[in-house]
């Protein structure tokens, strides 16, 4: 062919990234390999990051993570069968936790695959991902592969927002048609995530039911945070002076230390409020799906979601608003200069009281010294250093790393608080922590259980590689929950739950060019936070805590199954 001939042509892995440019696109997280490592370096040389990770797994946090931050998908590439395996993890995390991501993976040749013939890493990737994703595609022409990837920005982004699967077949990466041919079939997606307005009875009926109550309390969830619609949140908690309490990814939407805020005082909250208003929250496993003793049979609610098939899920709800979070929370604005709303003041007041007991209780642990520290302790001194550093984002993930850290490390902005979320799983923090610093140009402070740093750990060289400002805190108690666990057989393997004793993290992240500590004091933990941020350099700082302190399991102990056999 001659060079006139070739100088016209393209390929479908230069039709996506154009694609991908094409709709704002900037940012591709990923592990390049067989099909894709072409497809990588075509993206990079035409402008859009490659940040390349050590795992799919923590490539697609950190697609799913930017999603939550930006409201536009981010995207994971990866292999094909093991990576796509991989991937999916995160991709199923993003589904579940209503993130937009899309994960792109390579994928062998179909017509051996479709006869099982025993093909280089075969997989049905597509219909493996089904069960998992909003959406599952598989582009096997050049020509759709514009069409292809508007169709999962529009699934990712709409409705309630979640993961999508994009195949794309070595067959396509490699096929080849006419450049301008190609032009004209890629495009902008228009509006792909259009409001859905309330219908305004069901707002009407809202707040006719809160103007009547005598406890009403609102429960902010990371769906409202995903939002956006932060000052009109804040505007209607402030005009109607009701309580709130934030479910931990909603932390910051209005700060911690905000007035109206219940979450010191959250089991006289839940349990006493006649009428509560689920904003962008669930009521599954993080809320006893409404039951309980945290609750009350009388209680009535009002929730705000944009699924549908949400509402009645585990209580009735009284007043339904189906809608988008930004567009109900308007309708209940405006709504409110006919049908005025006023939480009375003496629920705010015994609110407050309760508060104050707690506040009083929880002081005295974050106050009292130890030696080896404890989780309150060296989360005191953590917190102390970030009220000063309120442009920071927090990662958090662990058991009581997690559940302790949620309740007393404050946040002041929101969507800067990013853990575990509806699947409380491990293994989101170096993910999460890249997407943060990536997508927001911000420090990024990440604390971290040892046991669930174990599971994304290797991506400190990533951090190192590409020089981001993330400061990592190992909270290091040799164990899963706790590292004072005995082997009930007596021989000399460490029970389940016990790690490497004496372990030195910060000693990774040197052999990477990152900065580490070992810290053993609360001023030590606090001189190297500081020096961490001040640096803006990759750093990580071994927190050495007491094995014996931890509770199985965190907070949620209640989970495990009870062995009537007693060992």
């Amino acid at each position: 062919m001659s060079t006139d001939q070739t100088q016209n042509l393209t390929d479908g892995m230069h039709i996506i990234v154009d694609a991908l440019k094409k709709n704002g696109i900037d940012t591709i997280y990923g592990v390049v390999g067989i099909p894709v490592t072409d497809m990588a370096r075509h993206a990079q040389a035409e402008g859009i990051r490659y940040i390349g990770f050590r795992h799919e797994q923590s490539a697609g946090n950190a697609a799913a993570i930017s999603g939550y931050l930006t409201q536009k998908p981010g995207i994971c590439l990866t292999v094909s069968a093991p990576g796509f395996l991989n991937g999916m993890v995160a991709l199923a995390n993003a589904t579940t936790n209503g993130f937009p991501m899309i994960q792109i993976s390579g994928s062998s040749d179909r017509a051996i695959i479709d006869l099982q013939q025993g093909d280089y890493e075969e997989l049905d990737q597509m219909n493996t991902a089904k069960p998992f994703v909003k959406a599952s595609y598989r582009v096997n022409k050049p020509e759709d592969l514009g069409i292809a990837l508007a169709r999962a920005i529009r699934a990712s982004v709409s409705g309630r927002p979640g993961g999508v699967y994009l195949d794309l077949t070595t067959e396509v990466l490699a096929a080849v048609m006419d450049k301008d041919e190609a032009d004209k079939t890629i495009f902008t997606v228009e509006d792909p995530a259009p409001r859905q307005l309330p219908a305004p009875e069901s707002v009407d009926k809202a707040l006719k039911l809160l103007a009547a109550a005598k406890r009403p309390l609102i429960i902010l969830g990371k769906g409202a945070a995903y939002a956006q619609a932060d000052e009109s949140i804040r505007q209607f908690i402030e005009t109607t002076g009701i309580p709130y309490l934030p479910m931990s990814m909603a932390k910051g939407l209005l700060p911690d230390d905000h007035p109206q805020s219940a979450a010191a005082a959250r089991s006289h909250a839940l349990s006493n409020a006649d009428v509560v208003v689920l904003m962008g929250a669930r009521l599954n496993w993080l809320l006893d799906h409404g039951k309980g003793k945290h609750w009350s049979t009388e209680t009535q609610f009002i929730q705000l979601d944009i699924e549908p098939t949400e509402i009645d899920s585990n209580r009735p709800i009284a007043a339904p608003i189906v809608g988008d979070i930004y567009s109900s929370i308007e309708a209940l604005l405006a709504g409110l200069k006919s049908t005025p709303v006023k939480s009375p003041n003496d629920w705010m007041a015994g609110i407050d009281d309760i508060k104050k007991v707690n506040s009083e209780k929880m002081a005295a642990k974050l106050n009292t010294d130890t030696s080896p520290l404890n989780y309150f302790n060296a989360l005191r001194a953590i917190r102390d250093v970030l009220v000063d550093h309120k442009d920071v984002y927090v990662v958090n993930e662990g058991a009581n790393t997690l559940d302790n850290g949620r309740n007393i490390i404050d946040m002041y902005k929101p969507r800067q608080r990013l853990d575990c979320g509806t699947w409380g799983v491990m293994g989101i923090g170096m993910g999460y922590a890249v997407g943060a610093a990536v997508t927001s140009g911000k420090p990024v402070v990440a604390i971290e259980g040892d046991s669930a740093f174990g599971f994304s750990g290797m991506e400190i060289e990533t951090i190192c590689r590409y020089k981001l400002p993330v400061t990592i805190l190992i909270f290091n108690n040799g164990g899963i929950y706790r590292g004072d666990g005995v082997n009930l057989h007596g021989d000399s393997d460490p029970c389940p739950t016990v790690f490497m004793k004496g372990a030195r993290y910060d000693k990774m992240i040197e052999a990477f060019g990152g900065i580490g500590y070992n810290a053993t004091t609360p001023d030590e933990i606090q001189q190297a936070l500081k020096a961490g941020l001040t640096s803006g350099q990759p750093t990580l700082i071994n927190v050495v805590i007491d094995p014996a302190v931890g509770t199985e399991s965190g907070h949620i102990g209640n989970l495990n199954p009870k062995s009537v056999v007693k060992n």
